[in-house]
């Protein structure tokens, strides 16, 4: 983990670039140096894996946004769980957590890959597990949560700690009981990335109307 942490201060903090132009959106990764590899970006962080350390993944916050104390804080509270990540270390800037494998729900989505039903109850309990210890379940949704070996992982759980009422998993399941499921169980078949882009910024567009 020594020479993990050496390696992301020395060749990958000093050479990335992560920049946020907008707090809704997915941080912007311009440049990844060496062997370092772009697995993932979110709205305020952007996640890395190196080939000699395959089982870690190094998530980096975007300059000027908040966040990492409060997951770390997250990942303390939720201790070992076979639905969430650990973290091993943490430094001022970036997390070191376990490298969950697999494929987003959105991802699914995209390609024609069934999510199953047992995912969506893992996710369930996974859910009513932070709460139990004491979390706040927040901003949950397909980008937010993977498949794997059809089972459901919760990837981002940077907003456990936030009190607002959310009710994104909430309208997922309602989506997934009432339209994806009856259409998958007779037919599968890819979902154009524009459709997806299209019903999250309108879900966005909506849920800002309701609340």
């Amino acid at each position: 983990m020594e020479k993990l942490v050496e390696r992301v201060q020395d060749e990958l903090l000093p050479n990335v670039t992560i920049e946020s132009v907008d707090e809704r959106e997915p941080v912007k990764v311009h440049r990844v140096p060496g062997s370092w590899r772009l697995l993932g970006a979110g709205n305020y962080a952007a996640v890395f894996c190196h080939p000699e350390y395959e089982n870690y993944a190094v998530k980096i916050y975007a300059p000027g946004r908040p966040g990492l104390e409060q997951e770390r804080e997250v990942y303390r509270c939720l201790g070992s769980h076979p639905a969430y990540a650990e973290c091993y270390d943490a430094g001022s800037d970036f997390l070191i957590l376990e490298r969950l494998r697999g494929v987003t729900f959105y991802d699914c989505m995209k390609r024609g890959v069934l999510i199953t039903e047992q995912a969506i109850r893992d996710i369930d309990d996974a859910l009513d597990y932070a709460r139990s210890r004491g979390l706040s379940p927040h901003d949950v949704h397909a980008k937010n949560v993977m498949l794997r070996d059809g089972r459901g992982v919760i990837v981002d759980v940077s907003d456990f700690l936030n009190r607002e009422v959310c009710t994104m998993w909430e309208d997922y399941k309602k989506a997934y009981y009432r339209l994806y499921r009856p259409i998958a169980s007779r037919w599968m078949f890819p979902v154009p990335r524009v459709f997806l882009e299209a019903v999250r910024k309108g879900y966005r567009l909506w849920s800002r109307r309701k609340s």
